[in-house]
């Protein structure tokens, strides 16, 4: 492949990444990896990555909401992690499939019910 046995290892017990997109293209040619298999490693790949980069038309509220995220991600109990995953997920739904937001109604005038 190319690459230091030393380097390999240290992907395989931690210490090292992640690795690149060349290094996983390459272990999927020289390792022949099935179509399904690729499929999972990529989804690990892009799992592993440390680095969120932001577009320059963000909100500042992502801005501000990413530090928050950086400063507490190392001591979130589970249940909460869990939690923002769904809300992530509820949000690509939404998205998915062009569901609006609930607006509130406007107030009406009460009408007194007649007997």
């Amino acid at each position: 492949m190319g690459y230091e046995k030393s380097y390999i290892s240290s992907l395989e017990i931690g210490t090292k990444g992640p690795p690149t997109r060349e290094f996983v293209e390459k272990l999927i040619a020289t390792l022949g990896i099935e179509a399904e298999e690729q499929k999972l490693l990529y989804e690990v790949f892009e799992a592993s990555q440390r680095k969120i980069v932001l577009d320059l038309d963000s909100p500042a509220e992502a801005y501000w909401m990413l530090k928050e995220l950086r400063e507490s991600i190392h001591t979130l109990h589970p249940v909460v992690i869990k939690t923002i995953r769904d809300l992530l997920q509820m949000q690509n739904l939404l998205q998915k499939h062009n569901i609006e937001p609930v607006r509130r109604l406007k107030k009406g005038r009460k009408e007194e019910a007649r007997m």
